[in-house]
């Protein structure tokens, strides 16, 4: 059993254009992309206060 929760997101057009483009150039889901940017975003911010 997985504890995801599903959320639906409203980008402008720039934003949903660059994340198909980085999701196509490795090989990735869109989601997966946003994980990734928001996890990089997450560690940056843990980091700076630590």
């Amino acid at each position: 059993m997985t504890d995801r929760k599903s959320v639906q997101l409203r980008l402008p057009t720039d934003l949903k254009a660059w994340i198909a483009a980085q999701a196509e150039q490795n090989a990735s889901s869109q989601n997966s992309e946003i994980l990734r940017a928001v996890r990089e975003r997450m560690e940056r911010q843990e980091a700076a206060t630590a």
